[in-house]
C-alpha cells in the first residue's frame, strides 16, 4: 500500500525522513567505500533518489529501500574507482584517484583499531561487508538485513558469523596488543572501595 499524502505535507514528511535516515545512509557509504568525499556523494545521490521516488514508496519499506539504494550506489562508486585505476592513462589516472585512506590529521586522531577495522572491512568480499556494516555498525536486526539483501534469514546469520570471524582474524594483532595494554579491560566494579 502506497503511503497517503496530504497536500503540503509531502515536504515536511520528506524532510523528516531525510533527517531520520541521512546519517545511516552516510555511515553505510563511508564504511563501504572508506572515503569521506565519495560517501558524501553517495549520500547526496541516495537522498535525491528518495526525493524523486518519495510518492511511490511504502512506509514500511523505506529503511530497506534506502539501504538497498545506498548499497548499490556505493558498489557503483567502488566499481568506478577501480575502473579509473585501470583506465588508459596509467599513472596519471591513478594519481587522480582519491586516496581511500584517511588524511594524516584524521589518521592521527583515530585509533589504530578504528583504522584497521575500516581497512579490514574494505577487504571483505560481498555480502560479508554489507552484512557486517548493517549488523555490527548500524545495529540493524537480522530480519531487516535479510529483507534488504533479499536473502534467507539463516543465510544472513551465517554470513554475519563468518564475517565476524574473518574480521577477528584480520584484527588479531591489534586486538591482542590492546588487550595486553589493558585498553579493552572490563570497567571497574562500581561497588569497589576507593573507586
Amino acid at each position: 500500500m502506497v503511503r497517503s499524502r496530504s497536500p503540503g505535507g509531502d515536504a515536511d514528511e520528506l524532510a523528516e525522513a531525510v533527517a531520520l535516515h541521512k546519517d545511516r545512509v552516510f555511515s553505510f557509504a563511508l564504511y563501504y567505500l572508506g572515503d569521506r568525499d565519495q560517501a558524501e556523494d553517495v549520500t547526496q545521490e541516495v537522498l535525491i533518489k528518495l526525493w524523486r521516488h518519495w510518492n511511490d514508496l511504502e512506509v514500511d519499506d523505506l529503511a530497506a529501500w534506502l539501504t538497498t539504494v545506498t548499497r548499490n550506489a556505493s558498489f557503483d562508486a567502488l566499481r568506478k574507482r577501480k575502473r579509473a585505476a585501470v583506465a588508459p592513462g596509467g599513472d596519471e589516472a591513478f594519481a587522480r584517484m582519491p586516496d581511500p585512506r584517511p588524511d594524516p590529521a584524521r589518521e592521527a586522531s583515530g585509533s589504530e583499531l578504528g583504522a584497521r577495522l575500516r581497512s579490514a572491512l574494505g577487504e571483505l568480499a560481498e555480502p560479508y561487508r554489507s552484512i557486517l556494516i548493517l549488523r555490527e555498525i548500524q545495529q540493524r536486526p537480522h530480519q531487516e538485513i535479510a529483507e534488504t539483501l533479499d536473502m534467507p534469514l539463516v543465510t544472513v546469520r551465517v554470513y554475519a558469523h563468518r564475517g565476524r570471524k574473518m574480521l577477528r582474524e584480520a584484527l588479531s594483532d591489534v586486538l591482542g596488543a590492546e588487550r595486553s595494554r589493558g585498553e579493552t579491560a572490563e570497567p571497574p566494579d562500581k561497588g569497589s572501595p576507593g573507586k
